[in-house]
């Protein structure tokens, strides 16, 4: 998607350790116009699916499902990843590994929901190594829906992540691929 990349390349920052912030236009101020193209993106790569709820987890994947959503005119589901007083106690749990704080924690969805006859797309902003993409599955598989995929913002082509899902015969739909950040220069994937 040419659009999001000339974003990332005039507004992406590049910092040690292979973090491309992008929280100028994506994660922490959002750029609503972007949004709505990339949600249209969403609806085209997923077109003819029978999307009937989309997943993601709080935060930052929250903005992009709700403004894609609108464009599959279906509710969006974020799982949690504490458990609040007014949280159902018929959860589903799923397993995450964030590599970025170095934990295992778990993320949860009420039982109400999502159920067996939902076809279920996850949205989120980032791909790296998977762990998000794989907690929200075991979710899905627990409640017995159907997912049809994951669209993906940006991947970070360069780690394991979207290579491992695509593998296990998961349809990764991602927007922009990135191959390198080394030297902070930023090389896309040619798709």
């Amino acid at each position: 998607m040419q659009l999001l990349r000339e974003k990332i390349l005039t507004q992406g920052k590049t910092l040690p350790g292979n973090i491309l912030k992008v929280d100028s236009f994506l994660n922490h101020q959002i750029d609503i116009d972007l949004l709505n193209e990339i949600g249209k993106e969403f609806r085209t790569r997923f077109q003819g699916k029978n999307v009937s709820k989309i997943l993601t987890i709080e935060a930052s994947g929250i903005a992009v499902a709700v403004i894609a959503a609108q464009y599959f005119n279906v509710p969006v589901v974020f799982a949690k990843k504490t458990v609040g007083k007014n949280m159902d106690k018929a959860v589903y749990i799923g397993s995450v590994y964030s590599y970025t704080k170095a934990q295992q924690y778990n993320i949860l969805v009420s039982k109400e929901a999502i159920s067996q006859e939902d076809n279920i797309l996850i949205v989120d902003d980032f791909l790296a190594n998977g762990q998000a993409i794989l907690g929200l599955k075991e979710i899905i598989d627990a409640a017995g829906a159907n997912l049809v995929g994951a669209g993906i913002v940006i991947e970070k082509g360069f780690q394991k992540g979207g290579r491992r899902l695509r593998d296990s015969g998961i349809n990764i739909q991602s927007l922009a691929i990135i191959d390198s950040l080394e030297e902070n220069k930023i090389v896309f994937r040619n798709e």
